[in-house]
């Protein structure tokens, strides 16, 4: 039997989401509403109920690791994820940090210092290489289903003006 789309399965895919941020809310404790997106490959590891917290309408990417407890000192060490935000595959967030609201992580981020709102972040460390942004809910930037040329055209009439 062959399949014309995947998209067959995207009621399913959306299920598994809705459980696993159940899942989250209720067995591990991290204290999130059900609106998130965490990929079933990412790893949230709080030492106590709580202490990791997120925002509604943010996505968390696959092989993402998120932790609280500081193994140089022991010491239990909250991280907070603001809300509308993307944090992408492979990134990992340290203990004691805070993201702001409406932020990009790169692929393959560490971060280890607070983020303020709005950023895009990328790199190990993370750095910022980008402030002001504006995104929809997950973190989608506003300006993604913009063709190129129009984008590009738009930026280029933007930049005579202020010039």
């Amino acid at each position: 039997m062959a399949f014309s789309s995947l998209n067959q399965f995207r009621g399913l895919r959306e299920l598994l989401m809705r459980l696993r941020a159940h899942w989250l809310r209720t067995v591990i404790g991290v204290a999130t509403p059900l609106d998130i997106r965490p990929s079933l490959s990412s790893r949230f590891r709080p030492g106590r109920r709580g202490s990791i917290t997120i925002g509604s309408e943010t996505l968390i990417a696959f092989k993402t690791l998120i932790y609280t407890r500081d193994h140089v000192s022991g010491a239990e060490r909250p991280v907070r994820i603001g809300a509308r935000c993307f944090v992408g595959g492979g990134s990992m967030i340290l203990p004691g940090v805070t993201i702001g609201d409406e932020c990009i992580v790169g692929g393959g981020a560490v971060v280890d210092c607070d983020i303020p709102a709005r950023s895009v972040v990328v790199g190990n460390p993370a750095r910022i290489i980008r402030r002001d942004i504006e995104v929809g809910p997950f973190g989608r930037l506003k300006t993604a289903d913009e063709r190129p040329v129009e984008a590009r055209a738009q930026r280029d009439f933007e930049r005579k003006q202020r010039s």
